[in-house]
């Protein structure tokens, strides 16, 4: 019971949703039209993910600020084989919640002689599973659902990273990247009135970046929870159409947004009967396979590197989107 509560009007803000469906219809606004009902879903969708945005960012970055690039380096080169793709993985949930912003950080461990398959599983973790998405898809899809997504997103992030490792594709990493000379530099100790101050920028700058995403998915997910025939996305995404999640998936890759800006889109799709494993490899093509995310990647990888990477992700998605299809039932 409590962690209900917690999970629909904490997490979920339900409470929210009430009250601007109560101050909607006082305006004279009729909630249960169209245009009430996108208004409404609008600004209840708007103001719940940045409130949890902030929240999200600010803790996050508090933690990451214990996780510098040179501190994640020392903590992934003491560990070897498996563990250390496992440890990448999970150093990924506390890194920049982009695959742009990653890439960067990708570069910097490559070049500082990091195994490639480590720094390839820290590449796909970073983006498509993070602290945040957790706790915001816990109030949107579930407990269930939430902890099956970021577990399967780090095993994509382990199995992915393993795989090419095992390859040998060192030599299809572009040369300035090999050839750079790594310099490690002492992270410096920061006080707690230092961290709180980088965690409050952290909040203002990636605020500035995420919003626009933000109001692009939600005007999305107001139009399809709206305005779409609902036979139209069971047709598309439904449990009739067994190509289903290979459309979502495809649909998602030339897509660009962060988790916050891809979830009500989600929600949208489900609420209109999208399969769950649809759903959900939309999401994870959406934040880990962007064309400029790409684009950005192949400045410091070769195209057969590049595309055993884009290969991988791509299969490993589409499995997870199938099983969950499958066992979805278990979820609920």
């Amino acid at each position: 019971m409590i962690w209900e509560i917690i999970q629909d009007q904490i997490l979920g803000m339900k409470w929210l949703n009430a009250l601007i469906g109560n101050a909607l219809a006082a305006a004279g606004l009729d909630v249960d039209s169209r245009i009430g009902g996108s208004v409404q879903f609008f600004v209840y969708d708007v103001i719940k993910i940045t409130i949890l945005l902030c929240a999200l960012i600010f803790l996050i970055s508090y933690i990451q600020s214990y996780f510098p690039p040179e501190r994640s380096k020392k903590i992934m080169g003491r560990f070897h084989g498996i563990w250390a793709n496992c440890i990448a993985a999970l150093l990924g949930t506390v890194t920049p919640f982009c695959s742009c912003s990653s890439i960067p950080l990708f570069i910097g461990f490559t070049s500082a002689g990091l195994p490639l398959g480590v720094t390839f599983s820290f590449l796909i973790s970073s983006p498509m599973v993070d602290l945040g998405s957790l706790l915001l898809l816990m109030g949107i899809f579930g407990t269930k659902v939430a902890v099956a997504y970021v577990v399967v997103g780090l095993l994509i992030a382990v199995i992915g990273g393993t795989m090419i490792e095992k390859l040998h594709m060192e030599s299809y990493v572009e040369e300035f990247i090999r050839n750079a000379s790594a310099v490690d530099i002492d992270s410096p100790t920061l006080s707690q009135k230092e961290r709180l101050v980088y965690a409050k920028d952290q909040v203002v700058s990636t605020f500035k970046k995420v919003f626009p995403y933000i109001l692009v998915g939600v005007g999305i997910g107001a139009v399809i929870h709206n305005w779409i025939p609902e036979h139209w996305i069971e047709a598309i995404l439904g449990s009739n159409n067994p190509l289903g999640v290979i459309l979502a998936t495809l649909i998602g890759v030339p897509m660009y947004a962060d988790i916050f800006g891809t979830i009500p889109v989600a929600e949208a799709l489900l609420f209109k009967g999208a399969q769950l494993g649809s759903v959900l490899s939309f999401m994870m093509a959406v934040t880990t396979l962007s064309l400029p995310s790409m684009i950005m990647l192949r400045k410091a990888v070769k195209p057969r590197l590049l595309g055993l990477f884009i290969g991988i992700c791509t299969a490993g998605i589409i499995v997870v989107g199938y099983l969950f299809n499958i066992f979805h039932f278990l979820l609920i």
